[in-house]
């Protein structure tokens, strides 16, 4: 006689696992789905935009908070799911974002990981070769610093050679020019004229440290002589790749005692950016006018960028004491060793 009560027992229980088997089915199915819906963006068809804040210091998961109060992704844990997925966790910025109702999730966690704007910060840009008169107007301009004040502190090394003991070496009373690293700089919204120039003497001093101190022994030139050279470099150069042989000519020039003849330091004299210098220019009674007296400038005439920097101390192997523009639009100069060639050299019209 067969057990029925056995039987039905053994029945009720595979129907059980089939009943469990099934419902763990649906859910991979449906949390599939549900987990990639949550993973699309809230509206593709009309985004909305918005701007985000993400506070420094900010967890993944207080990230996913103010993206779900903002009404951007559909479900935190799915959020931070795939952020450690994407081997995002620990590399999401902080910062202002705008972002959109349009974007997935996906693209929210890469461009939180780029890094948004700081409101707090701003960024400016001084260019190579710039004057302190020129710093001082770009700045203004972007209304950074009140030029009055800034140019006041640039126009005496002895307001900040406490803390950049580098400038200690200059003369009593020399100024800053050529000693405002020009770079692009990220300051604080509320910065002081004070902070702005330490910024940019910081960073003069890192490039004097690891470009420039160590080569100055195999010259006989002050670091005030070698920024000085440096900035004729930078203005009288336009390539890269002829710094190193413009310096050489200054250089030979310097050993030979003969006149530099920088057309760059007679265009500092004039206070403007004279493309041709007539006979009258060259004869300016000034210091810095290098056709009328010999040797450097008292001073720098620009900020120097590193290459100009390092070509100062590092001039080419070469005996040439000429050169002349090709006037070819390449930036380009002729080099010659004698005068006679220098003429030969001038480009046909």
């Amino acid at each position: 006689m067969v057990d029925t009560t056995k039987a039905r027992n053994k029945k009720k229980k595979y129907k059980g696992k089939l009943v469990i088997l099934v419902l763990i089915v649906l859910v991979f199915v449906f949390g599939k789905d549900y987990y990639r819906n949550s993973l699309k963006a809230i509206d593709l068809n009309n985004p909305r935009e918005t701007s985000v804040e993400i506070p420094s210091g900010s967890s993944t998961n207080k990230i996913s908070n103010i993206l779900k109060d903002e009404g951007l992704i559909k479900n935190k844990l799915i959020f931070k799911i795939m952020v450690k997925n994407k081997k995002a966790d620990g590399k999401l910025k902080a910062g202002t974002y705008s972002l959109n109702t349009g974007m997935g999730v996906d693209t929210i966690i890469d461009e939180i990981s780029k890094g948004g704007k700081n409101e707090n910060v701003l960024r400016f840009t001084i260019p190579e070769g710039y004057e302190l008169r020129q710093i001082a107007d770009k700045l203004s301009k972007e209304n950074l610093v009140d030029k009055k004040k800034f140019l006041s502190l640039t126009s005496d090394k002895k307001y900040f050679q406490d803390k950049h003991p580098f400038l200690k070496e200059l003369k009593n009373g020399q100024s800053l020019e050529g000693f405002l690293f020009p770079s692009t700089y990220e300051i604080y919204k509320d910065s002081t004229e004070e902070e702005i120039i330490e910024k940019m003497l910081t960073k003069f001093e890192q490039i004097y440290e690891k470009d420039i101190k160590e080569n100055m022994g195999k010259y006989d030139l002050s670091l005030n002589e070698v920024v000085t050279l440096a900035s004729i470099i930078e203005r009288e150069g336009k390539r890269d790749d002829e710094r190193e042989l413009i310096s050489a000519v200054f250089h030979n020039r310097l050993k030979k005692g003969m006149l530099l003849q920088s057309c760059a330091t007679v265009q500092y004299v004039l206070g403007e950016r004279k493309e041709v210098l007539s006979n009258k220019d060259t004869q300016i009674e000034s210091e810095y006018n290098t056709y009328i007296h010999e040797g450097l400038p008292p001073a720098p005439i620009a900020s120097p960028g590193e290459k100009s920097l390092i070509a100062s101390v590092n001039p080419t192997d070469v005996d040439y004491l000429y050169f002349r523009t090709k006037e070819d639009g390449t930036g380009a100069h002729t080099f010659s060793r004698t005068y006679e060639e220098h003429k030969n050299a001038k480009p046909k019209k």
